[in-house]
């Protein structure tokens, strides 16, 4: 997962010594989410994540993914052949992050929140890591692309030594109406809108959050190399410490219910979403507190969306279903992640992250719903 942010986390240093423009900054994170959005209704239609072994599926994702990204090298960061690089990127995600969701579901017992918890803690960490090389690079972008790289190839290698859990079904064949199934059914449909809810915010906090304390920092502190190294490390600590939300939120939601953590997560970054901006060129640690917090809860519910999807669905086409709704989420992203820098430019980031404050309101009320529903005592062992 290294991979994701690879290219966004180098955006401070490429504006400083190529002059990126903001629509290129912006496709550095919007191409990959256009790309995994491509991937996952090819997958999804053919049900590649059900009819294929998910370890070989995911070794050959991850290789590809690794060397479209290290193409990047080849050329100018401000050309559109890396914009097609970062979209060929994203397809390739397409087997990697759905693929994961299923392989770690097929070893859950009663503990399925925490399965998927540590799975999408290892994504956050993941997606977080590009933000450290840069800070362990002295924000050297090729460094930072090349490091993900051979992040990527060692997961790769990683997946020779992981086995299939016992509760995947034998392998079925190809239906095109499976993937409906998604949003016929009641439960599976508001899981998927509280994940909808989940995803207006999340990317686009992950996308920007570096550059918004980039710009901070040199408010308050100076206009140095040693200010963004600061950033890009606070960034990684910020992100990162949504693995934490996600393992917490994981043994809370296997105790207490998948809604009852989803609506909390929701309400506690929709209002981080809220005041952060009003921290911005302030002082240091409070404005980093709130942002650590904000990164906590951010993630803390996405594994219970999965984690509610598994549950509810057939067995024979949970890959299929956590692929339907990876998908939906992640073209929901393009929206809000080109939405963030367009609001800067109208109202400056005291504001600009308030426009993602909707997505967990409607993702609350979807939780809600479902918990209210019949549907909700077929998860977390009847807790909903």
């Amino acid at each position: 997962m290294a991979l994701w942010f690879s290219a966004s986390a180098v955006v401070p240093a490429l504006r400083e010594s190529v002059g990126l423009p903001p629509l290129i900054a912006s496709l550095f994170t919007s191409s990959v989410q256009a790309g995994f959005v491509v991937g996952t209704i090819v997958s999804a239609l053919f049900s590649l994540a059900d009819r294929f072994d998910p370890r070989r599926f995911f070794i050959a994702s991850a290789l590809t993914a690794a060397a479209a990204n290290a193409l990047i090298l080849a050329f100018e960061p401000a050309s559109f052949a890396v914009i097609g690089l970062r979209f060929a990127t994203g397809v390739c995600m397409a087997g990697i992050y759905p693929v994961g969701l299923k392989l770690a579901a097929s070893w859950a017992r009663g503990n399925m929140g925490l399965m998927l918890g540590g799975l999408v803690g290892g994504l956050t960490l993941g997606s977080a890591a590009p933000h450290l090389f840069n800070a362990l690079g002295g924000i050297d972008w090729v460094f930072t692309i090349a490091a993900a790289s051979v992040s990527a190839t060692l997961a790769a290698v990683a997946m020779i030594w992981v086995e299939v859990g016992p509760n995947v079904a034998d392998r079925r064949t190809f239906r095109m109406d499976a993937a409906l199934r998604a949003w016929k059914e009641r439960g599976l449909r508001l899981a998927n809108i509280g994940y909808l809810g989940h995803m207006w915010e999340l990317y686009a906090m992950w996308a920007w959050i570096g550059v918004f304390l980039d710009a901070s920092f040199r408010l308050t502190l100076s206009d140095s190399a040693n200010t963004g190294a600061l950033a890009a490390l606070v960034t990684f600590v910020v992100m990162g410490a949504g693995a934490l939300g996600c393992i917490g939120g994981g043994v809370l939601s296997d105790r207490f219910g998948r809604t009852t953590v989803t609506i909390w997560a929701m309400a506690v970054s929709g209002l981080c979403s809220l005041l952060v901006g009003f921290l911005f060129g302030g002082a240091v640690w409070p404005l980093v507190a709130l942002c650590i917090i904000w990164g906590v809860a951010v993630v803390a519910d996405s594994p219970q969306f999965s984690a509610s999807t598994a549950e509810l669905s057939e067995p024979a086409y949970v890959g299929t279903m956590l692929t339907v709704q990876t998908s939906a989420g992640f073209l929901l992203t393009l929206i809000t992640i080109h939405l963030v820098p367009m609001m800067v430019d109208l109202v400056g980031w005291r504001f600009a992250f308030m426009i993602l404050a909707p997505g967990p309101f409607i993702g609350i009320i979807a939780m809600w719903r479902l918990r209210r529903s019949p549907d909700a005592a077929r998860m977390a062992g009847g807790r909903g």
